[in-house]
């Protein structure tokens, strides 16, 4: 891996979605409402869940966290993309896309692990219900969310160094509309080769086992659901799990298209409408799906409607 000169790099360009000047105020405008939905949705989330005494349990506790996560990591990506939709000049300089592909690396991880904490949560609530607080303590919860956000940041720090460590063509084009991994990588003139097997090894790591621990997750849930005699007991037992089966099918789908291929055969154009939907879709439909047929959440909603039209 060749060591680049970063006295010589002082900025980059981000190419964007598209540079056909006829839609970047059409695409402003689109961006601009999906990124207002994500910041009302995730931060009202994260709001309810706090100030509701009754959403003080492990699941909305998780939930919470996702919440914060999806909130940062669409703000680290789209204040940006909105700018340069405007901008004759889309540059980031170079300090502030290693900040932004290191910061985007490690909620992209928190989002994945969460992802996972909660299938373990939802085991533990179905098939084992009676040590369910017990085993689901306070105290665990919080430590498995620093776990994640340990893994996050050191699995994040290790991407950024090898990446900025690289040689990068005099162009300084980046073919993407913010500083990620793969159109770096195509961008350096340096041998990406170890670069590479770091990114699919980490990254893989870090997907596959959370995917495994979700899959395993569900094999005992359904198992257990279906030794349930009654419809409606299997019905309302399932139905806790469906909005987070609902998160996870999206989210582990575009990470493993994304991620898990050899960089010769990446299309920076598939790649960019594919990092659309889990940089800035999925942080806007996560709130929709996990509140939308969830009575609990709109249970709470009305009574803090309720308690502030009071006060009023």
């Amino acid at each position: 891996m060749e060591k680049g000169n970063h006295s010589e790099v002082t900025e980059f360009i981000l190419s964007g979605l598209t540079n056909r000047p006829e839609l970047q105020v059409p695409l402003f405008g689109v961006f601009l409402l999906i990124y207002g939905i994500t910041l009302v949705g995730n931060g009202g989330m994260f709001f309810l869940i706090t100030i509701d005494p009754r959403l003080h349990i492990p699941m909305y506790f998780f939930l919470r966290n996702l919440s914060f996560c999806d909130l940062c990591f669409s703000s680290i990506i789209s204040p940006k993309m909105l700018l340069n939709f405007l901008s004759k000049r889309k540059s980031i300089s170079y300090t502030d896309c290693a900040v932004q592909m290191y910061l985007s690396i490690v909620f992209t991880d928190v989002g994945c692990l969460l992802l996972a904490v909660m299938a373990y949560d939802r085991y533990v609530a179905i098939c084992n219900p009676l040590l369910y607080t017990v085993t689901m303590s306070r105290k665990l919860c919080k430590q498995l969310v620093a776990g994640v956000y340990a893994v996050a940041l050191v699995d994040s720090m290790i991407h950024t160094c090898f990446t900025f460590q690289l040689s990068f063509s005099r162009s300084h084009i980046i073919n993407h509309f913010f500083c990620d991994i793969p159109p770096l990588l195509a961008l350096s003139c340096s041998d990406t080769r170890i670069n590479e097997i770091v990114m699919i090894a980490f990254t893989g790591c870090v997907t596959v086992i959370s995917f495994v621990t979700v899959l395993l997750s569900y094999v005992y849930i359904i198992s257990t659901v279906l030794q349930i005699r009654s419809a409606e007991g299997r019905r309302k037992a399932f139905s806790t799990c469906t909005f987070h089966l609902t998160a996870v099918v999206l989210f582990y789908g575009i990470q493993l298209f994304m991620y898990l291929r050899p960089i010769s055969s990446y299309s920076m154009d598939t790649d960019k409408v594919a990092s659309v939907f889990y940089t800035l879709v999925i942080p806007m439909s996560n709130p929709l799906i996990y509140s939308l047929r969830n009575t609990e959440v709109k249970d709470a909603l009305w009574r803090v409607m309720n308690k502030l039209l009071t006060n009023f």
